[in-house]
């Protein structure tokens, strides 16, 4: 800190300002820029995050499980924010379990277990063969509205009624 300073936060420009503002705006958060990110719901505080990260204009946004821990709705917000900036030209490479939740919104899969098992649009990909070689255990795929829909029989449980 400098004799003259009387803060030890960094000066912030004029232009850093505009540009910060200029990435709330795209990504439909400027209304907020004044809050504290407590104060977000969990849709804006996964906006403010990617906000973070554009910043600086990566060529690559690489994302872990971006829509976890969010309802549908903001679910779909996000995906359709994430679908917005790969048609502006931007890569997103982002990890999921989500495979229902994603496959109508992703133009590529690719699944990984120690190596490539496949890669391809959801349609190649999400078969029962590629999903058992991926996680170890037997899941069924089905198709619904002409996407595919994987059913994991392990983690479907019905409670017998009166238990």
């Amino acid at each position: 800190m400098t004799e003259t300073s009387t803060s030890w936060w960094p000066r912030i420009t004029r232009g850093e300002r505009a540009s910060v503002h200029q990435v709330l705006d795209q990504l439909g958060i400027g209304d907020v820029a004044h809050r504290h990110i407590r104060e977000l719901s969990g849709g804006q505080q996964q906006r403010v995050f990617i906000a973070r990260a554009m910043y600086r204009k990566p060529d690559i946004l690489i994302m872990d499980e971006p829509t976890s821990g969010v309802d549908v709705r903001t679910r779909h917000e996000v995906l359709h924010l994430l679908a917005d900036l790969h048609a502006s030209g931007l890569t997103i490479l982002l990890t999921t379990h989500d495979l229902n939740g994603l496959a109508a919104h992703l133009p590529r899969l690719v699944c990984l277990n120690r190596r490539v098992i496949a890669d391809g649009n959801p349609r190649e990909v999400l078969t029962s063969e590629v999903l058992e070689a991926t996680y170890g255990a037997p899941m069924e795929v089905l198709e619904h509205g002409g996407m595919p829909l994987v059913v994991d029989h392990g983690r479907m449980h019905v409670q017998p009624e009166g238990s």
